[in-house]
């Protein structure tokens, strides 16, 4: 080949442009997908996490409406109401708001606030407990249903982890 005829094949080879768009998807289309599920699934956790603390917050407040005695923690069919209530948003079972949510899951506690003569366990509604002001602490630790998960990713160990309190006003 002659040398005009090398110079004349790479200076049409620089003009051509019929492959750029094809070759710049190429290029930025991985790094779209990731941002699109990425999105995908940030939303999704933020979801899940909503619905659990929306749950147990829920479950404080129906926990705290039932009667104490003391300073102890609900047993029995009380306590699984309250698991019920948290999980399912029923005292009775239901579908549980995150998948794999199981009572089990749910833990509820029950604490004394030391009494203060001069503060709020001192006089009103705590007047009459001698042990203090009990606070019921609803908190649970569940493993994260990933949708990355179920394209095969190894999401293990993602957990979504809450908790919330209430004083308790029940008789």
């Amino acid at each position: 080949m002659s040398r005009l005829r090398i110079l004349g094949v790479l200076r049409r080879f620089g003009h051509d442009h019929s492959g750029v768009a094809g070759a710049e998807m190429a290029l930025i289309l991985p790094m779209l997908l990731v941002l699109m599920f990425g999105g995908f699934e940030a939303g999704a956790y933020f979801w899940t996490e909503h619905k659990v603390i929306k749950g147990l917050r829920d479950g404080a407040r129906f926990a705290a409406r039932q009667p104490f005695a003391g300073c102890t923690a609900p047993t029995g069919a009380r306590l699984t109401q309250i698991q019920n209530l948290t999980r399912t948003g029923r005292l009775t079972g239901g579908t549980p708001k995150v998948s794999g949510w199981s009572n089990s899951d749910v833990t509820v506690t029950v604490s004394c606030v030391a009494r203060d003569t001069n503060g709020f366990s001192g006089s009103g509604l705590y007047k009459a407990q001698t042990s203090g002001a009990p606070h019921v602490t609803v908190s649970t630790r569940i493993a994260y249903p990933s949708l990355f998960q179920t394209l095969g990713f190894d999401t293990t160990g993602v957990v979504v982890q809450a908790s919330a309190n209430a004083a308790v006003t029940g008789a």
